[in-house]
């Protein structure tokens, strides 16, 4: 029997000796690509600039040395706005961002990165993996003459819905408010009478100081710490009623990815899962350390919406999303699949999940 064992043992031993050696062998055929990334956000940002180096740093190694990647701080080799067009164009052959800052070409782009009241992270991934969302998510590219692949690149969870200079006493003084809020609920937020403008993160700080805006949204509080904001603004809205999760994609002009091995892009579509999960992980287990600091050491005041506020948010929302879907056809396409496949979920959520904790009084 013990033989018998040992003889088992051997045979396996063999069989992923052999898998390797075919893996490595592959790869010494391949064409070795490298990538080269200019990306939106600062690397040193937790969840939103770590994800791509986390790619960056294991790329050659999972893929035996066959693709590279090299990563280029915002505005290095190309501004962070253009990152789309300069990979359609084949200017760069890859780029990472979130589809939202699309949104002045493509109206349906936000539904891909964040979307008032939900989806959360887990059914999120649901929808884009499991559902409709990545065959929408490449047909938003294909439909709008962009010549790139995309594919999933992080994801995290509620962002806070803002840094105030004053605590917020009612919907109306959002009428004339200067603000950088981002996507659809920076859409919502026009709706509501506010001045909303869209920053880069390295633009936002400034913007307060010189009180060229009133507030800002940008992301979680651990990633939001980097920025500053607490300097300036004391009180931190919360929930993140417009970003309950939040999608970042690594995009890669079509004809490089066309040019790819099998196993290459095989080994691409692997990693950035595994960076996503590991994005939604970490991003989560830093959060609650910062919100205390805030508190304790920098003066801030955490505030949580009330359901009246919350309401008008929804409403304002819901009425952007109608006369949105009225005026173009492909947003009302995704809008009508998520909303579907958010119909069916509703069930699993609504028995799923233990009831949350009463929010602060």
């Amino acid at each position: 029997m013990k033989q018998r064992t040992l003889v088992k043992l051997f045979v396996l031993m063999l069989a992923v000796m052999f898998v390797l050696s075919s893996t490595t062998a592959m790869a010494a055929k391949e064409k070795k690509i490298l990538l080269k990334v200019p990306v939106c956000f600062a690397t040193v940002l937790p969840g939103l600039g770590t994800t791509i180096t986390w790619v960056a740093d294991r790329l050659e190694e999972a893929s035996g040395g066959s693709l590279k990647m090299k990563v280029y701080e915002p505005g290095k080799l190309v501004a962070p706005f253009e990152i789309l067009d300069s990979v359609s164009k084949g200017k760069i052959n890859a780029g990472y961002s979130t589809a939202g800052y699309w949104a002045g070409k493509i109206p349906a782009s936000p539904f891909f990165t964040a979307v008032p009241f939900g989806p959360e992270a887990g059914e999120y991934l649901a929808w884009l993996w499991h559902g409709n969302g990545m065959k929408l998510y490449q047909e938003m590219y294909d439909s709008h003459g962009y010549n790139v692949k995309v594919l999933v690149l992080g994801i995290i969870a509620p962002e806070t819905s803002g840094w105030y200079k004053e605590p917020v006493k009612s919907i109306e003084e959002y009428k004339g408010l200067r603000i950088r809020f981002f996507g659809f609920g920076g859409d919502t937020l026009s709706k509501l009478g506010a001045s909303v403008s869209l920053l880069p993160g390295g633009e936002i700080f400034p913007a307060l100081e010189k009180k060229a805006i009133d507030a800002t949204e940008f992301s979680m509080p651990a990633i939001d710490e980097r920025l500053g904001f607490s300097k300036i603004a004391k009180y931190n809205y919360f929930p993140g009623w417009h970003q309950q999760a939040t999608v970042f994609e690594l995009l890669i002009n079509k004809d490089v990815w066309n040019s790819m091995s099998a196993h290459q892009q095989m080994v691409l579509e692997v990693i950035t899962r595994a960076a996503t999960a590991d994005a939604f992980a970490m991003t989560e287990a830093i959060q609650a350390k910062t919100m205390k600091k805030n508190v304790e050491e920098r003066g801030v005041t955490n505030m949580y919406w009330s359901d009246e506020m919350l309401g008008h948010f929804k409403k304002a929302w819901e009425e952007v999303a109608a006369e949105q879907s009225a005026k173009d056809a492909f947003f009302k396409k995704v809008w009508d699949d998520l909303s579907a496949f958010r119909e069916e979920y509703k069930i699993w959520q609504t028995y799923g999940f233990l009831p949350r904790p009463e929010p602060p009084k």
